[in-house]
């Protein structure tokens, strides 16, 4: 019987079943490896993937209270609040006017080349996902 399960499963291992090119993994808030620290104390990383290269890549985001600027993606991003709570506001040229706030445990769709004014009153984290190649342009910061 051994010998038969053994056949079985290297026919199965020959017939070139692709093998997966990552691993799982899993971030916290705890234990996100930050990679850009921006002087008003905003962090970001790339949790896996690319935003250079073409294929799907996913993102953390820290804003600490207090921080808000205007910018758009040249992809659509799917953003998950965390911590805290997200101000989004979508408008031309910076507006804290038409700014909506999304509480932890809300999902933000942000359409390619939506300009937008996003920020914080409280210390906020989000995970994001993205489509490479991406690229994020800002209009100058406001505070």
């Amino acid at each position: 019987m051994f010998s038969v399960i053994l056949a079985v499963v290297m026919l199965f291992g020959a017939a070139g079943a692709p093998e997966p090119t990552s691993k799982p993994q899993a971030w916290s808030p705890d234990n996100i490896p930050w990679q850009k620290f921006d002087t008003d104390g905003s962090k970001y990383a790339v949790l896996e993937g690319d935003r250079d290269v073409p294929g799907t890549f996913s993102y953390a985001v820290f804003l600490p209270a207090g921080v808000y600027e205007h910018h758009w993606h040249t992809g659509d991003a799917r953003v998950f609040i965390v911590k805290g709570a997200l101000r989004v506001g979508f408008s031309e040229n910076f507006d804290k006017s038409v700014m909506k706030s999304y509480p932890a445990g809300s999902f933000v769709f942000v359409p390619a080349n939506a300009k937008h004014t996003m920020g914080a009153d409280e210390d906020t984290l989000f995970f994001g996902t993205g489509i490479g190649p991406w690229a994020t342009h800002e209009h100058p910061h406001h505070h």
